[in-house]
């Protein structure tokens, strides 16, 4: 059968397709697996017709992928950006499933969105737009069969406007999206918890790979992408354990602190980022120290650097980037953002990681950024407890959840990777986190009879 080109999605399954390959060779019959679970359980597109403020009716094009649930109701956000498209969206939906699987929580997978563009509309087109939308998605989910939550586009305002729609329609009350207001049914630390998380499974990969750059040390660099939500609380800890964030960035440039960002930095940029604004509009604010570059993204632009965490989304380092990274001393690279790193630039990475006990060790984003859909489980699990945990219950429960993700992966790299490695060689990440999250999943699905 001829499929149509999806290359986000190709590039996905490659890369769980290359990490398998020891596995399937003692394990054949997981080869049934492998053809099963890369083709998605129901993909929804619909159309949504919206009235902007001047009363003229616009439309886009909505969907919802549900991947899989095999170990849960389908789990993943509701991306709003122009890029949107079913390749996109399945690529996600496919890595939503196993990065949920290595959370431990009881969550399948799924991902959706529009290419709706929230930026430049005003809060009555949003709201507007949320309740075209949900008024078709509200016949596809539920609290028992596929909860979705924020992403790209989609925050605070965007999870409001389409529970209210949502409630409307059903005439309930129920834990059906996640990233809800703190004070009708959301959690403590989910607004954070993606930041927070790549932070906790990066304290694990410096601990083995390199304790010299502890993020206790102010003399640690560390390099972020990205401005929204995860950037912000990925720096926002950094500062608070004591290490050095040198870079944010967004579609039209970065932003270099040649001292590092302080707290009020980051507040200063989440403010322009709720305005729908530009680093570019307000460089001019940071005073001395502070360099934009337009067009660039972060990763050339640091003659040392030691911690790298791409936050913005796909494919954002290349493997230019990524050879100059390396020759400015990365020894971590952790993906805030799902796929930040393309195929080459992995490559890159991993050629390093082989070649020398002190290389680059790359961790992928289904396990270091997996810290944000483990606390919309959570979320999941208070709502059904009609219950409010503490921010420090929360978190504990987070640090532990990002730990055993660690564990699971480190150990899976070790048996799985297939690599004849070197004295003080680490294992291979990539391969930990592909495997361990695969062999969960096929696990679940060949005991509900999905294969056999």
């Amino acid at each position: 059968m001829v499929l149509p080109h999806e290359p986000e999605f190709e590039q996905a399954l490659h890369e769980l397709e290359t990490s398998l390959q020891t596995f399937l060779a003692a394990n054949p019959q997981y080869k049934k697996a492998l053809e099963i679970v890369q083709v998605p359980e129901r993909v929804i597109q619909f159309r949504v017709v919206w009235e902007d403020d001047k009363g003229v009716p616009q439309v886009n094009r909505g969907f919802r992928v549900q991947y899989n649930s095999a170990l849960g109701p389908y789990k993943g956000g509701l991306r709003l950006h122009p890029s949107v498209n079913l390749s996109i969206l399945k690529f996600l939906g496919f890595e939503q499933t196993f990065k949920n699987a290595l959370t431990g929580l009881s969550m399948g997978g799924g991902k959706g969105g529009s290419d709706f563009d929230p930026k430049g509309k005003s809060d009555n087109e949003i709201r507007k737009f949320c309740v075209a939308f949900m008024s078709e998605l509200f016949r596809h989910i539920g609290s028992d069969t596929d909860v979705p939550a924020g992403d790209i586009g989609t925050g605070a305002r965007e999870v409001g406007y389409l529970f209210g729609a949502y409630k409307k329609l059903r005439n309930e009350f129920t834990g059906m999206l996640t990233g809800k207001g703190l004070h009708w049914g959301g959690s403590f630390i989910r607004p954070e918890a993606t930041g927070y998380g790549l932070i906790y499974y990066v304290e694990h990969m410096i601990a083995r790979a390199c304790p010299e750059y502890s993020l206790s040390k102010p003399s640690t660099l560390v390099a972020i992408s990205g401005s929204g939500n995860v950037a912000q609380y990925t720096a926002l800890k950094v500062i608070e354990l004591g290490a050095t964030p040198l870079t944010l960035s967004d579609s039209k440039g970065s932003l270099v602190a040649e001292k590092g960002f302080t707290k009020e930095d980051i507040e200063k940029v989440a403010q322009l980022k709720l305005r729908g604004g530009t680093l570019e509009s307000i460089v001019g604010e940071f005073g001395a120290g502070y360099t934009y570059h337009a067009g660039k993204r972060p990763w050339t632009l640091l003659p040392e650097v030691h911690i790298a965490l791409p936050g913005a989304t796909q494919n954002e380092v290349s493997k230019e980037e990524a050879e100059a990274l390396v020759k400015a001393g990365v020894r971590i690279v952790a993906e805030g953002s799902n796929m930040g790193c393309t195929e080459e630039a992995i490559a890159v990475f991993e050629a390093s990681r082989r070649s020398n006990p002190k290389g680059v060790w790359y961790a992928p984003g289904k396990a270091s950024n997996c810290g944000g859909v483990a606390v919309s489980g959570l979320e999941m699990a208070q709502n059904s407890q009609r219950l409010n945990w503490s921010t420090e219950e929360v978190d504990a429960k987070l640090k532990s959840i990002m730990a055993n993700a660690y564990d699971i992966c480190y150990t899976a790299g070790e048996k799985w990777s297939g690599e004849q490695r070197a004295d003080g060689v680490l294992p291979s990440l990539l391969s930990g986190a592909n495997v361990a999250g695969f062999i969960k999943v096929a696990d679940a699905m060949r005991e509900q009879g999905d294969w056999w």
